[in-house]
């Protein structure tokens, strides 16, 4: 295992994205108390705070009454997920003037590799991105820049000094700086894994800095235990790359989009989504998994198979069957939520033959490939509602472009 000699990760971190965001761009919001939250209804929760909001308890997951009861001058806006693409493209622009990009890790965070050269002034090459990010985007988009011999320790030095900070954590500041965090303040410790942790003895960052790689692995029940401790302790450890196994969306539904016939509306949406990100990444699905979830906090999902596609005919018939299936089981109350995700993925160069299809079927089957890809050329010249198979109408105005952690949706999703 490798012990960096010098400083090699930079982290950047911005503060309240999306919340910024609007600030920088409507000078009237400045100052004030928002939040964003995913579409505009007095039943959702907000996804992000302003600053001005921050103090009066407002964060990730208040819901709308929760917040409007804290601070009653707030105001609510609707995410733009396609604004806020547009502003983090620009925003790499920026940073890649200062210092080269390594990986983007979300919409908002960004982590670089330093040179031995670049390393040498830590702080001085943090706010030479602080100066190009604000010359370029202005002064509401801040940010927090952490620095340190990996990823992880770089990302906790990003979080330690909010908003707009800069932390520097080298080896003689291990592991005494570490000591004033909770096991909550780190990320990758959810509450599921701190609860974890305390059933194992393990209460606080001493208890978990005491622990022995191969005894988090058992822990974690993973090998991701014994890296993020070797990460903690300074080691250089790199991230395997990812496999993509899925490619799905899902979507909380208004009370006004919680009937059978609304719940299918919206699935079919979701469905066309992800089988336009399936064909831009090249590959077909063998499977469909359409799951509803209820006010309880229970789910029920139904799974249909079918031979390797990529053609949206193919996904949203099989859609329409799980659907009514739904129906006569009798699981469609009390809907909350709709998810659909394609799954078990091949390339879409390894199509596979079925010894039975006749040539009919066969030319049927690519015939509707071919109408999915002119569908695709269609919506990237004129826009997203230009053609579709069925409705383009959804509970708000982003269905499928919705910004998951590590998935930045393309221009084309909108």
């Amino acid at each position: 295992m490798r012990k960096p000699t010098h400083l090699e990760k930079l982290y950047l971190d911005f503060d309240s994205f999306f919340a910024s965001a609007e600030q920088q761009l409507n000078p009237a919001l400045r100052n004030r108390p928002i939040a964003v939250v995913p579409l505009d209804s007095p039943h959702t929760s907000v996804i992000a705070a302003s600053r001005e909001a921050k103090p009066f308890g407002i964060k990730t997951g208040t819901s709308v009454r929760d917040a409007r009861e804290l601070c009653p001058d707030i105001v609510f806006l609707e995410a733009r997920p396609d604004v806020y693409v547009k502003l983090h493209n620009q925003i790499l622009t920026t940073i890649e003037t200062c210092v080269p990009i390594a990986a983007v890790r979300s919409i908002d965070e960004v982590a670089c590799t330093l040179l031995a050269s670049e390393a040498k002034d830590p702080h001085g090459l943090a706010a030479r991105i602080k100066r190009a990010l604000h010359d370029e985007m202005g002064a509401v988009l801040t940010c927090s820049i952490g620095v340190s011999l990996n990823e992880l320790l770089a990302k906790i030095a990003a979080e330690m000094d909010k908003p707009d900070g800069c932390v520097v954590l080298d080896h003689e500041d291990l592991p005494g700086r570490l000591f004033d965090l909770r096991l909550k303040d780190l990320p990758g410790i959810s509450k599921g894994m701190e609860q974890r942790l305390g059933q194992a003895g393990v209460n606080d960052v001493q208890g978990l800095w005491a622990l022995a790689p191969k005894h988090a692995r058992a822990i974690w029940n993973s090998v991701e235990g014994e890296r993020f401790v070797t990460a903690l302790h300074g080691y250089a450890v790199e991230k395997p790359e990812t496999v993509k196994r899925m490619f799905g969306h899902g979507r909380n539904l208004p009370p006004d989009w919680r009937a059978p016939d609304k719940v299918l509306q919206c699935a079919r949406l979701l469905c066309l989504s992800a089988a336009r990100r399936l064909r831009r990444s090249h590959y077909r699905a063998g499977a469909l998994s359409y799951t509803v979830g209820v006010r309880r906090d229970s789910r029920v999902t139904m799974e249909g198979q079918f031979r390797p596609a990529r053609d949206d005919h193919s996904f949203l018939n099989c859609l329409n069957t799980l659907h009514e299936k739904m129906v006569k089981a009798d699981e469609m109350r009390n809907i909350s939520s709709v998810t659909v995700v394609l799954h078990d993925l091949s390339s879409e160069t390894e199509e596979s033959q079925d010894l039975f299809d006749t040539h009919a079927v066969t030319e049927q089957r690519s015939q509707w490939e071919r109408v999915s890809d002119m569908l695709d050329k269609v919506r990237v010249r004129h826009g997203s509602k230009a053609l579709n198979l069925g409705l383009t109408t959804g509970p708000g105005n982003y269905i499928g472009s919705k910004i998951a952690f590590g998935r930045i949706p393309e221009p084309e999703d909108f």
